[in-house]
């Protein structure tokens, strides 16, 4: 493919699933400036294995892919940074957050609080999960097998439920 014709086919690419970068971003930095860097990082990488796409799989799967390697690549690193260093991150000096939010706002949080607390691959099978992915799309995206997928699936939920339950009662 042309030099020209391959960016102009990247980019449409990226633009029709940019909503896959954000939400691997967001599932795994909670600050702004990481998830920006961790987009950055990932179309980085999407692009350096653009020619190398095989057209047996959807774009989305191999974009999942290998968002999904770079965020774990990224989570690594930036928790051994973190360990050197403790610097302020958003949530602690952000003084607008409402007190009184609705239990559907408040659910929403426990759930996005305790997905960040899971093992990176189980965080990884969720989000997927919860894209509504099928098993053989999360298989193939993650490099698992299908019965695998589903037994993930089922314990991380009973994890999710144990530790929600667990806030709601503190």
């Amino acid at each position: 493919m042309e030099k020209n014709n391959l960016s102009d086919s990247f980019i449409s690419v990226i633009q029709t699933n940019k909503g896959i970068l954000y939400k691997v971003a967001n599932s795994y930095c909670q600050n702004s400036e990481d998830r920006k860097d961790l987009v950055q990082e990932i179309i980085i990488q999407l692009w350096k294995s653009f020619d190398k796409y095989d057209s047996n799989f959807k774009y989305s799967t191999w974009m999942y892919r290998i968002a999904l390697n770079v965020a774990i690549s990224f989570y690594r690193k930036e928790n051994s940074r973190k360990t050197i260093s403790n610097p302020l991150t958003d949530s602690i000096i952000d003084f607008t957050h409402n007190e009184m939010q609705d239990d559907k706002e408040s659910d929403l949080g426990l759930l996005q609080q305790v997905i960040l607390e899971l093992k990176q691959l189980d965080k990884a099978v969720i989000l997927l999960y919860l894209e509504e992915k099928s098993h053989k799309e999360i298989s193939a995206i993650m490099g698992i097998t299908e019965t695998n997928v589903a037994t993930k699936i089922g314990r991380i939920k009973l994890i999710i439920k144990q530790k929600i339950t667990q806030l709601k009662t503190q």
